[in-house]
């Protein structure tokens, strides 16, 4: 979402190895659902770069975010049938703005060869897109999430898994703890098989990580490796973690497109099993690779008991997880299908470097739009808002509570210290 994600040519050069084996594409007319987020812009430059026509359809509320895109077609409206593009929430109360396009008006009549939709969250939306498209488009490729599973006790589970459900299957928010988000965006895959028998792809994601990533999440690896001196990582260093770049997710669902693969493939990498510690090496070499090159840094492995004794629960410090229990098979899922179907990935340690030169322009972008937040309230007469440092990584923990936990561990009789 950022001004890295300008320069298509470039972004869609490096898109991935799949599209360049694919050789030149036949130009397809394809629909983006969103596209102006986190995937869809590499999407887009990707799809480009290929010869393809591309045609956006959102509210249009985040276009300044991530530049503009020449040469795509742009419509207007809401995922929500009965609501208008201008709908926004103003002080918790919903307004509907009616002089903007209202719903899925835009979209009626047209035909594609294929839909891209990577914003559906709700069952009601989607099924209102994938119903008013099918008799006009080839193929609906819905980006789901490997969250829509039941459980993750079991390591290398494959697409067979048993798929969570949820007790009320209208309601419309994630909950306190984003619990309906699995369950809802598996409603919202059965949407689409139902809608377009035959012609839906479903794609499930792990974690996606890269240039744009506003969670930091992954992010805050690398950047935290670049400040150098004692870094706390969580576990073992033999346990998985799986991951996808934006750009090679973006790349292969291209070339799902391009070659009409159809079904329901995990989709996150790399391509074989990875480990945190070999992550966390990535994450240092891509540091040690930066101009200047970044302080000297250790890597002290923390049991996750050990841990959570000090208040640092699993998950606080992002990505990394446990590899026994709940979680065992969270990060080993099966993604053969998708391998086979063409996902290729770059190397984790290309990643870490491409979002370590992004870093400084996301936080220029955060510090924009924060100055435009002030602005706009104090024009509006309304309370400024207290926004967080732009320079501060919205993931992971502070250098003062690493600090406290590193100290507390090294007193600890389980360090052996």
């Amino acid at each position: 979402v950022l001004a890295a994600l300008a320069g298509g040519a470039r972004i869609a050069q490096a898109a991935g190895l799949a599209l360049k084996a694919a050789g030149p594409a036949k130009p397809l007319n394809i629909l983006i659902l969103g596209g102006t987020g986190f995937i869809g812009p590499h999407t887009i430059d990707v799809a480009k770069a290929r010869g393809h026509s591309v045609t956006l359809f959102n509210r249009g509320r985040r276009e300044k975010l991530v530049g503009a895109r020449d040469g795509v077609e742009k419509l207007y409206g809401n995922r929500d049938p009965d609501k208008h593009a201008g709908a926004k929430v103003v002080d918790g109360k919903e307004v509907d703005d009616e002089t903007t396009p209202k719903g899925l008006e835009e979209l009626k009549g047209r035909t594609f060869d294929a839909v891209i939709d990577n914003s559906g969250f709700f069952p009601r939306h989607v099924k209102a897109s994938a119903a008013l498209l099918a008799p006009n488009v080839g193929q609906y490729v819905f980006v789901s999430t490997v969250s829509v599973y039941k459980s993750n006790t079991t390591p290398n589970a494959d697409e067979t898994d048993e798929i969570g459900t949820i007790e009320d299957p209208t309601v419309e928010t994630m909950g306190a703890q984003s619990e309906n988000y699995g369950p809802l965006k598996a409603l919202c895959e059965k949407a689409v098989e139902e809608a377009l028998p035959g012609r839906a792809t479903i794609v499930r994601p792990g974690y996606i990580v890269g240039p744009g990533d506003t969670s930091d999440r992954f992010t805050y690896w690398p950047v935290r490796a670049s400040r150098g001196g004692e870094i706390l990582c969580p576990g073992e260093r033999t346990d998985p973690v799986q991951f996808i770049d934006a750009r090679d997710l973006a790349a292969w669902l291209v070339l799902l497109v391009e070659r009409r693969t159809f079904g329901v493939m995990n989709a996150t990498g790399p391509a074989s099993r990875y480990t945190a510690g070999e992550l966390l090496d990535a994450c240092v070499a891509a540091a040690g690779k930066m101009e200047p090159p970044a302080p000297a840094l250790t890597q002290t492995w923390v049991p996750y008991d050990a841990l959570a004794e000090l208040g640092c629960q699993p998950g606080v410090l992002p990505i990394i997880l446990p590899s026994s229990g709940e979680l065992a098979g969270f990060h080993s899922r099966s993604i053969k299908r998708a391998l086979d179907a063409g996902l290729t990935f770059r190397s984790p340690e290309q990643t870490c470097r491409d979002l370590l030169a992004w870093w400084p322009e996301a936080v220029a972008l955060r510090t924009r739009v924060g100055k435009e937040q002030a602005e706009q309230a104090e024009k509006e007469g309304r309370p400024i808002p207290k926004l967080p440092d732009p320079a501060r990584l919205r993931a992971g923990i502070s250098p003062e509570r690493e600090a406290e936990i590193l100290s507390a561990w090294k007193k600890s009789p389980k360090s052996g210290g």
